[in-house]
């Protein structure tokens, strides 16, 4: 039976990874520095830091398949956090993984490093430029991945494009809400760009199949069924039916004006929101298809319309403290008064 490791495991992604690696017969273990109230009993956890050797060197005893997980978000705002756990932690995580006799490491990285691309799709073979730190810090992970490739150690990279699913909240949180409540959202500019999301369930898929699949790799994993940023929008608020509508801000200034509330704490906007919004980006995923014979199941619409119903159903319990930025509502700060603001537009 194989032994599988999640990093990250009470993280939003990470329970889902858990649950799909029992299913699938594997045992499984979390490191994590938080225990999750809905982690399975069967599963055990290392409680730690993913920077600490003798905690990492714990929680890798006696596993064949690493899945980390484990990152600091945009949301967090510490960029030494999201160079250290981010970069130091998973530098430490594959060295340590390579003297335990790992067999394989399947590590999650961003679509972030790829930043604004100067062209779409985005293909195996395009270049990494991240444009803020977040990217910078995945790709600088990545790079520790290559490395510890050419020490020996079997490492494949998933490149997620955004991250839909039940149970998705973070910053999606409050666009679900506002949905919820007939507030009208807004796209940067008239919405045209094209943006791809990746359901979690699909993604899961992906990293199972990778841990599966002998020999380093790296997968660009998104949905293949998507359009623009205004279509998918309109698109949930048609299947919401609470009345809310798509409106246009100029993307300059509402771009601005997100990095200056940011700034001054008033709203929960990371660089990556601000830059990428109203940009396009989207993989071509052909290859993901042809090495692992995957196909998503969700597309841009399916997986908005699964986290939005998720949201519905679980609302009275969405706003509970303790949990990773991505399984908790972000907290709107002045974005209330945006909301209060929309109802009185004239429809």
């Amino acid at each position: 039976m194989t032994v599988s490791l999640v990093t990250g495991g009470s993280g939003y992604f990470g329970s889902l990874l858990v649950r799909r690696l029992l299913t699938a017969g594997h045992t499984v273990r979390v490191l994590d520095l938080n225990d999750a109230d809905d982690r399975p009993a069967e599963v055990q956890i290392v409680q730690g830091d993913v920077r600490d050797p003798k905690v990492v060197a714990a929680a890798l005893d006696g596993v064949d398949v690493v899945f980390n997980n484990v990152a600091q978000v945009p949301l967090a705002k510490d960029h030494e956090l999201l160079r250290t756990v981010n970069v130091d932690g998973t530098t430490l995580l594959l060295a340590q993984a390579q003297r335990a006799g790992v067999r394989k490491v399947v590590h999650t990285s961003s679509s972030a490093v790829f930043g604004i691309p100067r062209e779409n799709p985005v293909l195996p073979t395009t270049v990494p430029s991240p444009a803020e730190e977040y990217g910078l810090a995945k790709l600088a992970a990545e790079w520790a991945c290559l490395d510890a490739v050419r020490n020996g150690l079997d490492v494949s990279i998933v490149r997620p494009r955004t991250i839909l699913g039940h149970g998705r909240l973070g910053i999606f949180g409050i666009l679900f809400e506002w949905i919820a409540d007939g507030a009208d959202v807004f796209v940067l500019g008239d919405g045209s760009n094209r943006y791809q999301f990746v359901h979690a369930d699909d993604l899961a898929e992906v990293c199972l199949l990778a841990g599966d699949a002998p020999g380093p790799a790296v997968f660009n994993a998104g949905t293949d069924r998507f359009g623009t940023m205004r279509e998918s929008l309109e698109e949930l608020c048609a299947h919401a039916g609470t009345g809310s509508k798509v409106r246009s801000l100029p993307a300059g200034p509402a771009s601005l004006g997100m990095r200056v509330a940011a700034g001054l704490h008033l709203a929960p906007f990371a660089p990556y929101h601000w830059l990428m919004y109203s940009k396009s980006l989207w993989f071509d995923i052909q290859h993901v298809k042809d090495a692992l014979g995957w196909q998503p199941a969700y597309s841009n619409g399916e997986a908005l319309a699964d986290s939005y119903d998720w949201f519905l159903a679980n609302r009275a319990g969405t706003a509970e403290e303790g949990r990773s930025h991505h399984r908790t509502i972000a907290k709107q700060g002045a974005l209330k008064v945006l909301k209060t603001g929309t109802r009185l537009l004239p429809r």
